[in-house]
């Protein structure tokens, strides 16, 4: 089977990596203020390079920075905006094999008019670009990022008595973004979208009904809101979207098969392709892989990124064998289920695991697509 040029690529991930410590010690500094933010970014800049040329050296084609500059791959991105706040963390149960962990990450609001002021991920792309001979990719938050967590109780009624007008903003806002990163020579961008995913869960579903919204209707709500901040992609620019049940210390939070979301994930998102979490049974089984249509791409995240036990070439591939059954192989690709690292925290997996993972992504591929 021929090489893909473009991505998704046949070996690919979801973009972030295990914090090494010297960077965590300099984040450290920064924030008790024995170093300032331009030393600290020296400091990015050094991990940086070095994360890039580990991927490399792998073979992956995908190259991302990491999101070494980030604290949580969502909430950096989104307080930028104009309008939207961050402040005390709302407790979030997250579920592993040895019992549940709670954690409580900033809760973004919407306390004004949504706009986007400046460009927020263009200058860390731009240093991405200028230390690979592969191709940068940009990961940044979904916009449903901003609404379904609290619903309409986080969003100002008194700035958005309309929701309609909310999501129209946040729309151009992402719409802005992407037309300054393609002018920087952006042309690989994944949004990273755990509501989606949510909204598979029996319990999450319940949740976003007791806020006053209707987990039936969500999906093709968000759909239509993916739709309108990609509507100006510049040409050549790739998106994909990464729907992920929640990341932090090896821990998650959702559960369930794609079956209540699939018609609108892969019928009505005008993306490239998507980032499928297939790691475990959590995920459910490969029908509702049914809906994708011609010219788009799965990327199975059959390779862990929570537990450092390192899977079979074997068990990979009668798992892609299986999804085959719904959609032709030349439309899939593999990665890990996650990235390594959503949160500056890491999960519980050692670097050399992260390694072996991400080694076996790429063999893998070769053996079963020929090529990455």
């Amino acid at each position: 089977m021929a090489a893909r040029t473009k991505p998704p690529f046949r070996a690919d991930h979801v973009g972030s990596f295990l914090r090494p410590r010297e960077l965590l010690e300099a984040r450290e500094k920064c924030q008790n203020g024995a170093i300032s933010k331009a030393e600290l970014r020296q400091a990015e800049d050094r991990a940086i390079r070095d994360v890039v040329r580990f991927q490399e050296d792998l073979g992956l084609q995908g190259i991302t920075d990491g999101e070494y500059r980030r604290t949580y791959f969502h909430v950096d991105f989104l307080e930028q905006l104009d309008g939207v706040e961050s402040s005390g963390g709302l407790t979030t149960s997250f579920h592993t094999k040895g019992g549940d962990i709670n954690f409580a990450p900033p809760v973004l609001k919407v306390t004004g008019k949504v706009r986007h002021a400046r460009p927020i991920q263009v200058a860390d792309f731009s240093f991405l670009k200028s230390v690979t001979k592969q191709v940068p990719k940009v990961t940044i938050p979904s916009p449903t990022m901003l609404h379904f967590r609290g619903g309409r109780g986080a969003i100002s009624a008194e700035a958005y008595p309309d929701l309609e007008a909310f999501y129209d903003d946040v729309g151009a806002c992402y719409r802005e973004e992407l037309k300054m990163l393609g002018a920087a020579g952006a042309t690989y961008v994944q949004l990273d979208d755990t509501n989606l995913a949510y909204l598979c869960d029996p319990k999450l579903r319940e949740g976003a009904r007791q806020r006053g919204d209707d987990p039936n209707e969500l999906p093709h709500r968000y759909a239509k809101l993916i739709n309108s901040a990609i509507a100006d992609r510049p040409a050549g620019m790739t998106i994909c979207v990464h729907l992920c049940r929640g990341n932090f210390k090896s821990a998650w939070v959702a559960e369930g098969g794609y079956e209540p979301v699939a018609e609108a994930l892969l019928r009505e998102l005008a993306v490239d392709g998507y980032f499928l979490e297939y790691d475990d049974a959590r995920s459910g089984d490969f029908s509702p892989l049914r809906f994708l249509p011609k010219g788009k791409t799965v990327v199975l995240g059959l390779v862990s990124t929570k537990v450092g036990d390192l899977e079979s070439k074997d068990q990979l591939k009668r798992r892609i064998d299986e999804a085959a059954k719904y959609v032709p192989l030349e439309q899939l690709a593999l990665s890990p289920q996650c990235g390594f690292s959503s949160t500056v925290h890491g999960n519980q997996i050692a670097l050399e695991s992260q390694a072996a993972k991400l080694k076996l992504v790429v063999e893998t591929a070769r053996e079963v697509w020929g090529a990455n």
